[in-house]
């Protein structure tokens, strides 16, 4: 017997005019129903996605095929990459059957599914099915009997999971038909062991019975698929095309950029996000990219700490106002508290599985409120913003006191002429907040330590402008950054040093949009390697700790080793959070809130403050200017005082330099 089958048992080559013309009709509906939706998108502002090709690719290989995204989460994404790969695998054997079928044997006479390469075949196309079946069952048991909190369930999702399901167990009902006539009692049928489960069900039936619901299901299952092609541009099954599209346009850096606005251009009527026209292309397609897996969602420290941002159901309005109402205020469909509520913490856009951009649309509607209408999320953040603009601080400090922390210390000051090679940039929170003071202390110290001699701006040094360019306001970020550009260039300085992850983000990327070209450095990366070189010496005292990723150096420059290498030199123990590294919960301060006082839910900051008492070590150790103000608040806010120490990284190393 050879180890083959014949494909189109039982229905003939006959029929495979009327299959391919019903299959062009069927894909003529799919590009149809895409193209409507072209008409959607274009809505959007142009935006340049298809350069860096093989950079995209790569990441279409990574994140689609290999569904590195997806397989982040346990559980639901785990079920979710299987079904992928057992689909992925069905696909491919219906291509393999299609090129012999209909192109190589009856124009080559080439057969090539036949031996071992064929028992190979039918076996993993068998588990293959019998791994999809058993992941949408349980995608749907999740969906309709676990029911996860807020886990949005929509029509499409009952019909995307009742249409694939019958297109898998009719496959395997139509092999088993096949092969109650054709393959029972031989060999051939062990290698397909669910069609032959099957199969042993039509055992009993007469050849002319099995032919004949063999033929029947043959021209249902063909339906099914046809039913399958045309429902993707009218349902949810969109995301089958357009997530793995998504993916390769997605944003590929520098992380976290926000565009920065031609605030010059006379022909501009308005500036920031109001209406659908003033989105991207890309911002509108990444609300049919959704999946609504909610991952973004569970991950918001705003969603959890029960504030009305969701970031799911804000990209989703987007897409619905860019459907039903393009011409509606995209501000007041969101909603002010929405937009106002979010940290910018960028744990969405980490986790999302299509690679959907929040942050920018977020901060395009507050700039809308900030710039056109003057709105702020509290008369705290406008009188800091007043503050920022007229003394160059948000804390309302003199200018002429930004260098008095540094009295006594060996630091050239730039403003006074002095010169040096490294400058240190040091921060509106370092520079006069007393809590903040001691570690930009404790850092010149390690420096000192090291032989190593910085500068500073001293009272020439404003504020970088990150908390209120996140804020929205657009104008007075980029009047300080022009003004601290110039006052850096001119100091001659080979590279620049900072210990405040928002300052560092800031000055080594949004300034390159302006001209910006010295070096940033963190003052992390920095001490690790005058550790690694033999420069700095620490000595190792115990310690047990726990250590909080700042949003601003984990999440959006992936610094995550080297705050752990110089803890563990310095004899420190670290118990990792539930959530840490690129799961890190936000402390509550970034995207300007730490100008605002936080009025909804529960203090963001008080949640993290619990986690790191959970650890049971007794010190919580940060490494940013924001993270330390909202802990020292948060731990008393939450009662832990007697429990749990906040620590800069920066003053515990001060404390084991070793002499």
């Amino acid at each position: 017997m050879e180890l083959t089958r014949e494909i189109y048992w039982n229905v003939g080559h006959s029929v495979m005019i009327p299959m391919y013309l019903l299959v062009a009709a069927a894909v003529g509906v799919l590009v149809w129903g895409l193209r409507k939706r072209l008409a959607i998108y274009r809505q959007g502002q142009p935006l340049d996605r298809i350069d860096q090709r093989d950079e995209r690719l790569k990441g279409v290989l990574r994140d689609v095929l290999l569904q590195v995204r997806v397989l982040r989460v346990k559980g639901a994404g785990t079920a979710h990459g299987l079904f992928f790969f057992g689909f992925v695998l069905l696909t491919i054997g219906t291509t393999l059957v299609f090129l012999q079928a209909d192109i190589l044997h009856p124009l080559f006479g080439i057969r090539f599914l036949k031996g071992g390469f064929y028992l190979l075949f039918s076996i993993v196309l068998d588990l293959a099915g019998l791994v999809g079946i058993v992941m949408l069952l349980g995608l749907a048991a999740r969906r309709y009997i676990v029911r996860p909190k807020d886990l949005p369930t929509v029509s499409d999702n009952a019909l995307m999971l009742v249409l694939l399901l019958l297109i898998l167990v009719t496959g395997f009902l139509l092999e088993g038909t096949r092969m109650a006539a054709t393959e029972l009692g031989t060999s051939l049928s062990w290698w397909s062991p669910v069609g032959l489960f099957c199969a042993q069900a039509f055992a009993g039936m007469s050849e002319a019975a099995q032919r004949s619901l063999h033929l029947g299901l043959w021209w249902f299952h063909f339906a099914l698929v046809l039913g399958f092609f045309c429902a993707i541009p009218f349902t949810r099954f969109r995301h089958l095309l357009l997530t793995p599209a998504n993916v390769f346009f997605r944003d590929l850096g520098p992380r976290g950029n926000l565009p920065t606005l031609d605030l010059e251009d006379e022909e501009a009527e308005s500036f920031g996000v109001a209406t659908i026209s003033d989105l991207t292309w890309k911002d509108i397609f990444d609300g049919d990219a959704c999946t609504y897996c909610k991952r973004c969602q569970d991950r918001c420290p705003a969603w959890n700490t029960d504030k009305p941002l969701s970031p799911m159901k804000l990209v989703n309005q987007i897409n619905e106002v860019s459907i039903d109402n393009p011409e509606a205020n995209l501000v007041e469909t969101v909603t002010n508290d929405v937009l106002w509520s979010c940290t910018t913490c960028r744990a969405c856009q980490e986790i999302c599985p299509a690679t959907i951009e929040h942050v920018t649309k977020i901060v395009g509607m507050r700039r809308s409120l900030v710039l056109m209408e003057g709105e702020f999320p509290g008369e705290e953040v406008q009188k800091a913003v007043e503050q920022t603009e007229v003394n160059g601080n948000p804390l309302g400090m003199a200018p002429a006191a930004r260098a008095d922390w540094a009295e006594g210390l060996e630091i050239a000051d730039f403003s006074k002429g002095e010169k040096a090679e490294i400058l240190y940039f040091v921060g509106c929170y370092a520079s006069f907040d007393k809590r903040n003071q001691k570690i930009a202390r404790s850092f010149i110290q390690l420096l000192s330590a090291a032989g190593i001699k910085v500068g500073i701006l001293g009272k020439e040094e404003k504020c970088c402008g990150e908390p209120v360019r996140k804020l929205g306001n657009e104008y007075l970020y980029q009047m300080l950054a022009v003004e601290n550009i110039e006052q850096l260039q001119a100091t001659g300085a080979g590279r620049i040093v900072t210990a405040c992850p928002h300052c560092f983000n800031t000055l080594a990327k949004d300034y390159r949009d302006l001209g910006f070209e010295l070096p940033v450095e963190h003052a992390n990366t920095f001490l690790a390697k005058l550790l690694d070189g033999g420069k700095l010496k620490l000595k190792a005292e115990s310690l047990d700790c726990t250590y909080h990723d700042s949003c601003y150096l984990g999440r959006y420059n992936d610094l995550y080793d080297a705050p752990r290498r110089l803890l563990a030199a310095a004899g420190a123990r670290v118990a990792e959070m539930e959530k840490s590294r690129a799961e890190s919960f936000c402390c509550g301060a970034g995207g300007g809130r730490i100008l605002a006082e936080e009025k909804l839910g529960e203090r963001i900051n008080q949640k993290r403050a619990r986690m790191a008492a959970e650890t049971g070590t007794g010190t919580l150790v940060s490494s940013c200017p924001f993270c330390m103000t909202m802990f020292e608040d948060g731990i008393k806010g939450a009662e832990l005082d007697e429990t749990l120490q906040p620590k800069d990284l920066l003053e515990l190393l001060a404390e084991r330099i070793d002499a």
